[in-house]
């Protein structure tokens, strides 16, 4: 499928706008970069515990941000809103020194949410037990009741409850008991003993991650040394199918897509957390393809077009692989865009880095890594056009002839 057929558009007599336009988005990320003392990393590089928590109301943010500080050595944490407007979800992360204070701070923040939103019965909070904790707290109750059935009955009916919790659009809350009805084996004796034994607490804790500090720092190298290992071989890989220019044009053109896409997640204050150095490594993949791409095709036109330009060339090769660049680029765009709109919390980084990183990659094989080759062959011919300085001549030896030592005589 082609979208387009013959173009001749002047792609590289466009380049200094898209130059320009790298130059400041580099730019303006660096100085971010610079004020704000590096990237904003996520608490798998930091270290700490971070906690997705889902209401079944809009939580007063302010009422529950000193509540839990008090839990937290030295008072350290951040409650921001999560999920979007209407979705009542907040995370909770907090940055620790010391591996020990964990478990500690993590239980704590628990029971001072269990304080402020649970149940304030006393019975066992329905929307946050496992089913091993409603199979333990209600055993008895269900026995006396005659609704328990086999350990095993009463087991499969537990995990059915909690597995129809968690299931959207629910995701973690039931707003009334009598929701478990329609489930298989749940009579109307075994609601009367959820009723009686429970409560529905009025938040559910939907994730929680706990990194010490030292695996964060071991984390942050790695994933370091995992983006240059990846750009160090794919220049090898184009020096040694093309030539070393190429290769270090492809090399730039990545690094200037990937520190672009950072600068971008410090300008709007997004965390680095696995998931986008999983998609800045996937980004440079992207890229780096669709840079071959448009190189295999300018190295098959200088074949078939000796005399030509190699600005020619290349306007030549990129509008005949402008038809794939779309397609390819275009769908990926449309599918990563989606996943930023509606894949929620957990997913937003990652896809914010491949939409930003999609939309400077795309380019940057056109106006970033093309014009590199243009510069550095016009730098060389210029360099071979200069001419030698001539070497000093000696000075003139008079010879005398014979027929001139005749007429001296």
């Amino acid at each position: 499928m082609e979208l387009f057929r013959d173009t001749n558009f002047d792609f590289l007599g466009k380049k200094w706008p898209f130059i320009i336009a790298s130059l400041v988005l580099t730019t303006s990320g660096l100085i971010s970069l610079a004020i704000h003392g590096g990237p904003r990393y996520g608490i798998d590089f930091r270290g700490g515990t971070s906690m997705t928590v889902k209401f079944a109301k809009a939580p007063n943010v302010e009422q529950l941000r000193p509540a839990l500080a008090a839990k937290i050595p030295g008072g350290n944490i951040s409650v921001v809103e999560a999920g979007g407007a209407g979705s009542n979800e907040i995370l909770i992360e907090t940055e620790l020194k010391n591996e020990k204070e964990l478990d500690v701070v993590r239980r704590n923040m628990v029971t001072t949410l269990g304080t402020l939103y649970g149940s304030q019965s006393g019975k066992v909070d329905i929307n946050n037990a496992s089913a091993q904790v409603l199979v333990d707290r209600l055993r008895e109750a269900l026995v006396r009741a005659g609704a328990g059935g086999s350990e095993t009955q009463m087991v499969d009916m537990m995990k059915a409850i909690v597995s129809y919790r968690d299931t959207p659009p629910r995701s973690g809350l039931l707003k009334s008991i009598d929701e478990l009805s329609a489930l298989p084996g749940v009579t109307p004796a075994v609601i009367n003993v959820l009723k009686q034994e429970t409560d529905l607490g009025q938040f559910t804790i939907r994730g929680v991650a706990v990194v010490g500090p030292k695996i964060g720092g071991e984390l942050r190298q790695k994933a370091f040394l995992a983006t240059l290992y990846a750009l160090a071989g794919m220049m090898v890989y184009l020096w040694i199918r093309f030539e070393w220019i190429y290769g270090l044009a492809a090399v730039i053109a990545v690094f200037h897509d990937t520190i672009i896409t950072v600068g971008l997640f410090s300008l709007f204050n997004k965390e680095i957390d696995l998931t986008v150095v999983a998609a800045l490594l996937t980004l440079v993949g992207y890229s780096m393809n669709d840079t071959i791409v448009v190189y295999d095709r300018i190295r098959e036109n200088q074949r078939l077009n000796r005399r030509e330009s190699l600005e020619w060339l290349i306007n030549r090769s990129v509008n005949q692989t402008l038809s794939r660049t779309i397609l390819t680029g275009g769908l990926t765009f449309l599918t990563c865009a989606c996943l930023l709109i509606f894949g929620g919390p957990v997913l937003h980084g990652f896809s914010f880095a491949l939409v930003m990183g999609i939309l400077v990659g795309t380019y940057s094989s056109i106006f970033v890594a093309s014009p590199i080759l243009v510069f550095w062959q016009n730098y060389m011919n210029k360099k071979r056009k200069e001419p030698s300085k001539p070497a000093a001549s000696a000075a003139p030896v008079m010879t005398a002839t014979p027929k001139a030592m005749k007429s001296v005589k």
